[in-house]
């Protein structure tokens, strides 16, 4: 029976047993199709319920550094938004180009592509050349595919040229009641927490490190201001939380006093809504923006912010260079409102300021981030939970913004609240932590 594998993992089988149940040849998951890119050409709202599917696909083949892992929950970010919009290019471009580096490459060349960059579950098969994992190890997924025999990749996994993003780049993502990945993705699953919450967190929490923890980034110290844009969102959500973990001083921007309220209940002293800036239909591209909003910041803290943490783009670049403080840092990972920035260079060089480009995480910096929810330093940011026939509905949900923190997909889990192995400390950490964006 295709489900016998998942049924034994659900029921908590030991390694052993699973190694002695056959691998299903054909599994469910959530992928687009090659056949329907450019569905959407011409079309003002794009909407991925149409072009995200769930049905049966094959099992591949698995390669020798490669582990088969029952996905258990799963996470919408928003590269699974641009892969199901087909923009800013279709990711079968990414597949098709994987597909020339031999045969472990041709395996993710296929007119479907399975989706999805987080997730958390159980180890049911490992290759002939992995070392270091086991069937029924229970993990988190790295979304960090990178090459080890790219000289790169041993000063920093991320300064690898064959480094993909797992579940966009390649195929068989976490979307799906089974994914493939390198050993080199695995992590042990902080124990203490559900399935859907363990599997929301990786890819934002590993990339809101490194640009602000990590020796790769910013390199925040005790007592830096730290500005944090949407710091509600998938990564201003983890951002908050790390700035004040380490002692900084987070000053979250929202869209809402609900959503200060939550940044205030993790710890955010310092919240600033930026609907009551006042700037009128042009919002933050406002020429007086960065005038405005640094005085709101200097009313709250007293002085300029050392570090920026950018990640919207078009509609804030402009504001964050300003608003740093002389020889402050600009560190972005991403553009999600726009690509082509504007901002005055005087406010940067006149003022040596520095904007430090951030890309995903390597594999220790993943390890890392996850160490600290293990210790419970750290929270989950779980909003909401859609199960795996409703992918699209979730994705959509993380399309128009209608969501805050992060969105999971139940894969193999059969409900919420499963997965908890280390009751105690989730206890002495207290469940309104776990449910704080579920109110």
């Amino acid at each position: 029976m295709a489900n016998e594998l998942l049924d034994a993992v659900r029921s908590g089988a030991s390694g052993p047993e699973l190694q002695d149940i056959d691998l299903p040849s054909r599994f469910r998951a959530a992928f687009t199709r090659k056949d329907e890119v450019g569905i959407f050409d011409g079309q003002a709202d794009k909407d991925v319920r149409r072009s995200l599917h769930v049905g049966e696909v094959d099992m591949p083949e698995l390669a020798p550094d490669e582990c088969v892992v029952a996905v258990m929950a799963a996470a919408i970010n928003f590269n699974t938004v641009w892969s199901a919009i087909f923009e800013p290019v279709p990711t079968f471009a990414f597949l098709e180009k994987f597909g020339r580096q031999g045969w472990y490459g041709a395996r993710h060349d296929l007119p479907y592509h399975i989706l999805g960059s987080d997730g958390a579950g159980v180890v049911v098969r490992t290759g002939a050349g992995v070392k270091n994992w086991k069937v029924g190890d229970k993990v988190v997924l790295s979304p960090s595919y990178v090459d080890e025999e790219d000289h790169g990749s041993y000063d920093d996994g991320m300064m690898s040229e064959s480094q993909l993003a797992w579940g966009f780049e390649t195929n068989f993502g976490s979307l799906g009641e089974y994914c493939i990945v390198k050993a080199n993705q695995l992590i042990k699953k902080p124990a203490h927490l559900t399935w859907e919450e363990a599997g929301s967190n990786t890819l934002c929490a590993g990339t809101a490190y490194r640009m602000l923890v990590g020796p790769h980034g910013a390199r925040m110290k005790q007592g830096d201001v730290v500005l944090i844009w949407g710091a509600t969102g998938g990564l201003g959500s983890f951002a908050t939380q790390l700035v004040k973990n380490g002692g900084g001083i987070p000053v979250g921007v929202v869209s809402s006093e609900e959503k200060a309220e939550i940044v205030r209940a993790q710890g955010c002293e310092h919240v600033i809504n930026r609907n009551e800036l006042n700037l009128g239909e042009q919002g933050l591209r406002h020429p007086k923006a960065g005038r405005m909003l640094g005085e709101a910041i200097r009313g709250l803290v007293g002085e300029d912010p050392g570090i920026v943490f950018e990640y919207l783009g078009r509609e804030t670049f402009g504001a964050s260079v300003y608003v740093a403080k002389r020889g402050g840092k600009i560190v972005t990972c991403g553009s999600s409102t726009g690509y082509k920035h504007e901002y005055d260079n005087r406010f940067l060089w006149m003022r040596l300021k520095s904007i430090i480009g951030s890309h995903g995480f390597n594999y220790h910096e993943a390890v890392e981030v996850n160490r600290l929810f293990s210790l419970g330093m750290i929270h989950p940011t779980l909003s909401s939970v859609f199960p795996l026939d409703e992918a699209g509905e979730a994705t959509r949900a993380v399309q128009t913004n209608q969501h805050i923190g992060k969105v999971a997909v139940l894969c193999g889990a059969t409900g919420e609240g499963q997965g908890v192995d280390d009751p105690a400390l989730r206890e002495r950490i207290g469940e309104d932590k776990f449910n704080l964006y579920r109110r």
